[in-house]
């Protein structure tokens, strides 16, 4: 048996990059699963394609997490396909490297607004699918939030905000069956991460100079980690931040 047969996950800005990959493990390992967007329904449709072509389950349902009621929505549309939640991935975040000097009060809410108060919803609205048999939940989160980049203080912010969620709540889960963790990716080769211009620039490489495994991740990578939470394995694991970086924070 597979290690999330007969579960059900959400994984939220599942589009593409990361997101996509975690839903296609997910699949692959027997979960029915939820690829949410914002706003590339081209995107997602591509992703459940390719796991419903595979012999796996998937819908894509649109939502945005910043939107209480968007994330209501998707929750409700969710339990009426597949009767429950067993996983709920927190996925869905947006970045904008600026300095200092830059920062607005646009960008630091739209920011604060996905990456955190948009996992708050989604972790509220879990609730009420997991009932008493409890779920796991997975934020995803970056190196970025213990080891920040010059000109992302504000992204920076959001994820040590994130993963400050993930302790407090595995405490205030105590007896309820729901773990939560997070996954600190460092640097993943993504649509993103071309898109802005970091992959093949002088940064990279350096990183890479630096990173003992001796590349940049790839989504995949960050996905495997993402199964081995979501399952029976790490059933004695909460609380956790787990470094998937290729050993270049491991300080």
């Amino acid at each position: 048996m597979s290690k999330l047969t007969n579960k059900v996950a959400i994984v939220t800005g599942a589009s593409k990059g990361i997101g996509a990959s975690i839903a296609q493990h997910f699949a692959a390992a027997g979960a029915k699963v939820v690829v949410n967007y914002a706003s590339s329904a081209t995107g997602a449709e591509k992703i459940v394609k390719s796991i419903n072509d595979n012999g796996g389950t998937a819908i894509a349902i649109q939502g945005d997490v910043s939107k209480e009621a968007d994330v209501e929505r998707l929750f409700a549309e969710t339990a009426k396909a597949f009767g429950g939640l067993d996983i709920l991935v927190n996925n869905a975040g947006i970045y904008q490297h600026a300095p200092i000097e830059q920062v607005s009060a646009e960008s630091f809410h739209q920011q604060f607004s996905v990456n955190v108060l948009g996992s708050l919803f989604a972790i509220q609205a879990s609730l009420k699918l997991f009932g008493d048999k409890g779920g796991s939940i997975i934020n995803i989160s970056s190196e970025a939030g213990k080891m920040p980049m010059a000109a992302g203080s504000v992204y920076s912010a959001t994820k040590a905000a994130l993963d400050a969620v993930t302790i407090a709540l595995s405490k205030e889960f105590s007896g309820r069956k729901i773990r939560i963790n997070s996954i600190l990716p460092g640097i993943v080769e993504t649509e993103g991460t071309h898109a802005a211009g970091f992959i093949g620039s002088e940064t990279e490489a350096k990183l890479i100079a630096t990173t003992p495994l001796g590349r940049s991740g790839q989504p995949a990578d960050i996905a495997k980690v993402a199964v081995f939470l979501a399952s029976e394995d790490a059933g004695w694991i909460t609380g956790e931040k787990i470094s998937v970086s290729g050993g270049v924070y491991g300080v």
